[in-house]
């Protein structure tokens, strides 16, 4: 074999070997970069406990990872273990590993939906709703609504806290503080009080808080929404008259929603939210009233109703009176028929 012929060979050798590294390189290039790893959606939640193993281990399992070893390469680059900060992340199907690792990285959150609603009656429930949806624990959103110095930076006190607080549902980061919960809280508060609705308010001769102490109280007596207008009217009634307000759901706020049932001894605590023993409205809203029943109080039904109770079909809705001899007429009419419903079931469960 002559020289050149070696020093041929040993080029092509060489040349194959720098081809096949170069291959190897941009085959793991385009591996990490440009190659999608998932095979499904996956939100991914990062505490600030959160391990890179942890994290590793839950895209594998939630987001089914094509090649583990893409995502460690690549992790191990954008030094994800001493870089990664916490947040709720959204790993797409389409994602690469290099995205994966820069949006731990660069803290590349989606947004979370809090969402605020159903029955709110107590602090608790608005706590535990707010932690079991964000990052911040329950302890500290409880405290905040708690803080006299806390809430007076939003004008509110923690007794009347509820009426800064709107069911609705807001797009959020998960790791929002509660400082950032509370200031949304209150962005939305004077989003909804346009002028519009403090010039209704006016006319009604309330302020934005004493509308949403009566909207607590009709929250608390029907959950059929059609029926806010014509319950808020029947208060407003009251209210314009000078009357008592004589409403159970304040009572039912005396004991902490802790009492099955209303009787006439309960009537008698002594207590401001107690409507059968004061005339005028309750120092604060007795829960967070829908968005529905602010709007009912500000645009009430026009009627003469005074009185109303329990409808005698079970249906959850109610009648309405005029005069109390009517009233007591309906009021009779439900007895009856709660008294027969009871025996009925008494009679089944022998």
């Amino acid at each position: 074999m002559t020289v050149r012929l070696k020093i041929t060979i040993w080029v092509l050798v060489l040349l194959a070997l720098i081809s096949g590294a170069a291959g190897y390189v941009l085959g793991l290039y385009y591996s990490d970069n440009k190659k999608p790893n998932f095979t499904k959606e996956y939100v991914l939640y990062v505490r600030p406990e959160t391990t890179v193993g942890q994290v590793v281990d839950s895209l594998i399992s939630g987001a089914g990872v094509l090649r583990p070893k893409s995502i460690e390469r690549c992790f191990r680059k954008m030094e994800v273990e001493s870089k990664m900060k916490p947040g709720r992340y959204v790993v797409e199907p389409s994602a690469t590993s290099i995205y994966v690792a820069r949006m731990l990285v660069f803290g590349w959150q989606t947004p979370q939906n809090l969402v605020l609603s159903g029955t709110m009656r107590s602090k608790g429930r608005i706590a535990k709703k707010i932690s079991t949806q964000m990052m911040v624990d329950s302890a500290s959103v409880a405290r905040a609504l708690d803080s006299a110095d806390f809430l007076k930076g939003y004008g509110f006190t923690p007794e009347n806290v509820f009426a800064m607080i709107l069911p609705d549902t807001y797009q959020m980061y998960w790791t929002a503080s509660v400082e950032d919960i509370f200031d949304r809280l209150k962005k939305e508060y004077d989003a909804f009080w346009t002028p519009e609705r403090d010039a209704k308010a006016k006319a009604l001769k309330l302020n934005r808080m004493q509308v949403s102490i009566l909207a607590s109280i009709v929250s608390g007596e029907t959950l059929k929404d059609f029926e806010y207008p014509k319950i808020a009217g029947v208060y407003l009634n009251r209210y314009k008259k000078g009357m008592k307000l004589q409403a159970d759901p304040t009572i039912a706020f005396c004991y902490d929603y802790k009492l099955d049932r209303i009787l006439k001894k309960h009537l008698k605590v002594d207590s401001p939210y107690n409507t059968y023993m004061h005339v005028g409205l309750p120092p604060a809203p007795i829960n967070v009233p829908p968005k529905a029943c602010l709007e009912a109080v500000l645009d009430p039904d026009k009627h003469g109703y005074i009185y109303f109770c329990a409808n005698a079909t079970f249906d959850g809705t109610h009648k309405f009176a005029v005069t109390y001899s009517e009233h007591l007429k309906n009021a009779r009419e439900f007895q009856r028929a709660l008294t027969a419903r009871n025996r009925a079931r008494a009679a089944a469960a022998k």
